[in-house]
């Protein structure tokens, strides 16, 4: 990593966001900790193991349908009648095979008996009474589909379920439920430790002086961050102050993983930030070539024989959360040992005319809509301050604006990450 002494160490603009993140991901190893939880409490959480079917399941062959599973398997014509001798439903399977001309009466979900390969769907089929009991007659043409679940439609004994380093979602954790899995070993989360500085900073209600503002960067990041899956342990607001942000930066790189402050990374006379982190350990890079988020800072604190990654976030609020996003929630996957997942990405149209300058890349905020033909549009409305916390609000969309890119006129195509993230 570069040395910090120089107050420019990547020019003036900073590094491009790609480039910033290959560098952070490069000085990151996974944590290589982890923890057994039953099924019920892995929500989110990432798997430290593969985890492997114990059995075939369903493991046996089940009637998709309400009917009558009859003997054999040709494709029968209409008219064939098979005799009734029982009934199958789900967890009370017919006991015994099914002889040429018998047929039972089966449920969804019931075991297929032996000596059927097809089952009759019951809008198909007539119940009708002979001498010596009921039969089913084939009523209409059945089609060639047995309906019928193989026994390994789920997954067969030994198969992957999940790899390592899966995040866990609901079709993951409701999938191991269905296969028999009742815990599993998943990947301890990083400790992350929040530092807020600045001397203008109250908490939200208090009374305020004059230039004095309600303290929102750690209610913003901390639900960002619990929406990602991550929580923070523990949490200081501290003035800029050296003393009291050395004391602070040194007590979080005690009990964290991972130390993340907001504020005082720029070149100010009150941004003491950046020359503490180089002072307990070292600062890799900072600045970003980015709209909102240019004073970024990333290194590391010394805490013994430990290296605790430090990322410096902007001041302003909506800076602080995009950067978080891209910068921030990559290394925490990566340091949990997950597969790492960025923001999806999709083309949109500009529904109106957007004033900007160009000279950086900028991560605009904006709502999708969905017009009368089916095109996705970007509707960008108010102001883009990296103070305004509305702007992120109201916004589904980041549009991602190349830098050589002036004011835009309505209709312009442009690719944007998706803030909404899947329920699945």
């Amino acid at each position: 990593m570069a040395d910090s002494g120089s107050p420019e160490p990547y020019g003036r603009e900073g590094l491009p966001l790609e480039q910033a993140l290959a560098r952070i991901l490069d000085t990151l190893q996974p944590l290589g900790l982890s923890e057994e939880l039953p099924l019920a409490a892995c929500l989110g959480r990432t798997t430290a193991a593969p985890v492997q079917a114990a059995a075939s399941v369903p493991g046996f062959r089940a009637s998709i349908m309400d009917g009558y599973a009859i003997a054999g398997a040709e494709v029968p014509q209409p008219g064939v009648r098979w005799r009734l001798v029982g009934r199958s439903a789900a967890g009370e399977p017919f006991a015994g095979a099914l002889a040429a001309g018998q047929a039972v009466r089966i449920l969804t979900g019931a075991v297929v008996p032996a000596g059927s390969a097809r089952v009759l769907p019951q809008e198909l089929v007539r119940v009708v009474e002979e001498s010596d009991g009921e039969a089913i007659e084939l009523a209409d043409d059945c089609g060639p589909n047995p309906w019928i679940r193989a026994p390994e439609e789920e997954t067969a004994a030994g198969a992957l379920l999940v790899p390592a380093g899966c995040r866990l979602g609901a079709a993951e954790l409701g999938r191991l439920a269905s296969c028999g899995v009742e815990c599993l070993p998943v990947a301890a989360r990083p400790r992350l430790g929040l530092l807020i500085s600045g001397d203008e900073l109250v908490p939200p209600g208090a009374p305020r002086r004059p230039g004095q503002i309600w303290e929102s960067n750690s209610t913003l990041l901390r639900a960002l961050l619990e929406r990602l899956g991550y929580g923070v342990t523990a949490q200081r607001v501290v003035a800029d102050q050296p003393q009291p942000l050395r004391q602070a930066l040194g007590d979080l790189a005690g009990c964290c993983d991972v130390v993340v402050s907001t504020g005082g990374v720029s070149a100010g006379d009150s941004d003491w930030i950046r020359p503490l982190v180089a002072e307990l350990g070292q600062v890799g890079f900072w600045k970003l070539f980015l709209k909102p988020g240019r004073p970024f800072a990333y290194g590391h604190l010394e805490q013994g024989e430990r290296r605790l990654p430090f990322f410096g976030l902007p001041g302003n609020p909506v800076a602080a959360a995009i950067t978080a996003l891209q910068l921030l929630w990559p290394a925490l996957q990566q340091l949990e040992g997950a597969r790492i997942q960025r923001l999806p990405r999709l083309k949109v149209r500009l529904e109106g005319a957007l004033k900007r300058g160009a000279g950086r890349p900028e991560l605009a905020r904006a709502a999708l809509v969905v017009a009368a033909d089916g095109a996705l549009l970007a509707r960008v409305s108010g102001s883009q301050a990296s103070s305004r916390i509305g702007s992120l609000a109201a916004a589904d969309l980041l549009l991602e604006i190349p830098a050589e890119l002036g004011a835009l006129e309505a209709g312009t195509e442009l690719w944007a990450q998706l803030l909404r993230l899947p329920i699945l």
